[in-house]
């Protein structure tokens, strides 16, 4: 028995040493592609089962504690920031931010794919998050609006965008050939901006935790989408380091 078990192990490995050698560099991109398929797929159950909880007293009760304890801290200085950091959020915002790294990644890393996969991305969140709010057709608390909106409340466009965009700059940007210190400081600065978002939306009275919480689980999940398709077209490239 030990013998079959020790025979099984060794052919095991034989096998992975092959896989290893035969993909080479586009074994690093299988393993991200695999990851990614199981966070996608574990992101739209998450979504929709929140989603089918809407209704619910108890999210009902939960949505009224959060928003009541975040407009606690209500003052000033806070409300300025939030809402700088909500209009940052805005479409004008993103063009701005868009426009940017359209030309750092042009003029320092050579490479126009970078900025295809952000546009791509945020079309897919942009106007899935239009299609989602009219499918759903949540309306706004009834609490006081520190900002003015207009459209639908159920996913937070705010949220959705931030997680999508900056996740997606999150993943390119941990490709990118510089400092491990500046990679450090950029995917913080933008970790700290995603979530100022979404909460500036609860701080400003114009959307429930819950709301926030399904943009971001939306958003994360076309992040994740966009690198199993961006995975994808390196593993059948020619030269995948390219």
């Amino acid at each position: 028995m030990k013998q079959k078990l020790a025979s099984l192990i060794y052919w095991i490995k034989s096998l992975l040493v092959k896989i290893f050698k035969k993909y080479d560099g586009r074994w690093a991109y299988i393993i991200t592609t695999i990851i990614a398929l199981a966070l996608f797929i574990g992101g739209i159950k998450l979504f929709i089962s929140l989603t089918e909880t809407l209704k619910s007293t108890y999210l009902a009760a939960s949505d009224t504690a959060i928003s009541n304890y975040v407009a606690s801290f209500r003052t000033p200085y806070l409300t300025n920031y939030f809402i700088f950091v909500t209009d940052l959020g805005d479409a004008l915002g993103y063009v701005i931010t868009f426009i940017l790294c359209t030309i750092i990644f042009y003029f320092t890393f050579k490479k126009w794919r970078y900025v295809a996969q952000l546009a791509f991305v945020m079309v897919l969140a942009l106007s899935s998050n239009l299609i989602l709010k009219q499918i759903i057709n949540r309306a706004r608390p009834d609490a006081e609006h520190l900002v003015t909106v207009e459209t639908l409340s159920y996913p937070s466009g705010h949220a959705m965008m931030a997680m999508a965009f900056y996740g997606t700059l999150l993943f390119l940007v941990s490709k990118f050939p510089i400092k491990k210190f500046y990679k450090i400081l950029f995917i913080t600065l933008c970790l700290i901006l995603i979530l100022s978002i979404g909460v500036s939306r609860i701080y400003l009275g114009v959307h429930y935790p819950s709301d926030v919480a399904g943009g971001f689980i939306a958003g994360f999940v076309w992040v994740v989408f966009c690198v199993i398709v961006f995975d994808l077209i390196q593993i059948f490239k020619r030269d995948p380091a390219t």
